[in-house]
């Protein structure tokens, strides 16, 4: 393993580790957003070691910044040369990172048997992706009686949403004055509901109140809820052995749209239609630049694009190679055209051509 890789890992088990620390303390004084802080940590670490040891890279050329947690996840679940995830740990990555978003920067009341599955699924699913990539057992790691606990650990979605609702219906009773404390109660609900539909963003504070609404007039949470309603909680093992994982029901109803569309998360970006995705050719792509193909190519090979399965991708249909690029590739050649000259770029190539000959 290399060693960045390596260190990465590191961190990934220290955040996990301090995770469970917090959500076990006894005490509640932030003990809920820094525990939701941590489990995001500990899995942006993990994927990005992961990418690494599948051989791709976390850092995008010319780019101070190393890749989101968004932009792992894609990684991980759409590029064929690294692809780890399948679509249900994604969706969960996705509602961890949706839930820390909105505990780090608004407010999330968020239940203990809520946070207690979260917890629990999410060493689970640590667990199972350190074994598949890695080849490690996170007890290798991570001492084997650490693992969150709860006095009653619940392991059903309907149970534990019969119950929320019952509690935000009694926040919402009239007079009570306490619709800051429903909103608040709904958001993670909210967020796991729009991360399990491929949604991404927190709901406003209108939406909150549309649900409020709706809920105070009676409609059950399987309707205002359809993503969670599509899933369902599969337990496996007692004690330190338990697992705890998301599944699909009869299919979660992701909506499958191109990469780049607002609002849209990772799973939702999954392509149907992949050649109709990577929709240019090298000749298409300088027609919309409006420049000669081979300087194009040049700016192409400049930012190393066709290394960005967001950009890039190579089919093979028969005999024939076609070589294919994304609407991101011409996002990302007319943003760097802005920057730098394409005749600049055209002289640098030629001087690089120029060198390499003996």
């Amino acid at each position: 393993m290399k060693r960045e890789a390596h260190l990465l890992l590191d961190k990934a088990c220290d955040s996990l580790l301090l995770c469970i620390e917090h959500f076990n303390r006894p005490h509640d004084r932030g003990r809920v957003t820094t525990t939701l802080i941590l489990l995001d940590h500990s899995f942006e670490m993990l994927l990005k070691a992961a990418i690494l040891v599948r051989g791709g890279k976390i850092k995008e050329k010319g780019k101070k910044e190393t890749l989101g947690f968004d932009a792992c996840v894609r990684k991980g679940l759409n590029d064929g040369a690294i692809k780890f995830l399948v679509d249900e740990q994604a969706l969960q990555l996705q509602a961890i990172n949706g839930l820390r978003d909105a505990a780090q920067h608004h407010l999330l009341d968020i239940s203990e048997g809520h946070l207690y599955i979260q917890a629990q699924a999410g060493v689970t699913l640590f667990r199972d992706l350190l074994k598949s990539i890695i080849g490690q057992e996170l007890k290798d790691f991570l001492p084997e009686r650490v693992l969150p606990v709860s006095t009653s650990p619940p392991t059903d979605l309907v149970t534990l949403f019969d119950h929320e609702m019952e509690e935000i219906q009694r926040l919402l009773r009239p007079g009570s004055r306490r619709k800051i404390e429903a909103e608040a109660k709904l958001r993670p609900l909210a967020v796991l509901d729009s991360a399990i539909r491929g949604e991404k963003g927190q709901p406003s504070s209108a939406e909150l109140r549309r649900l409020a609404v709706q809920i105070v007039a009676g409609k059950h949470w399987e309707e205002l809820f359809p993503g969670v309603a599509a899933v369902e909680l599969t337990p496996e093992g007692t004690g330190p052995n338990l697992s705890l994982r998301l599944t699909k029901k009869e299919g979660i109803p992701v909506h499958l749209v191109k990469e780049g569309t607002p609002e849209a998360s990772v799973v939702g970006v999954r392509r149907v239609d992949e050649l109709s995705y990577y929709s240019l050719g090298a000749k298409e792509l300088a027609e919309k630049i409006g420049e000669p193909q081979n300087k194009v190519v040049a700016v192409v090979d400049h930012l190393g694009l066709r290394s960005d399965p967001a950009c890039y991708k190579e089919f093979k249909v028969g005999s024939v190679k076609l070589k294919r690029y994304a609407p991101e590739a011409l996002n990302r050649i007319r943003a760097e055209l802005k920057q730098i000259s394409i005749e600049t770029i055209w002289r640098q190539t030629l001087a690089a051509r120029k060198n390499r000959k003996p």
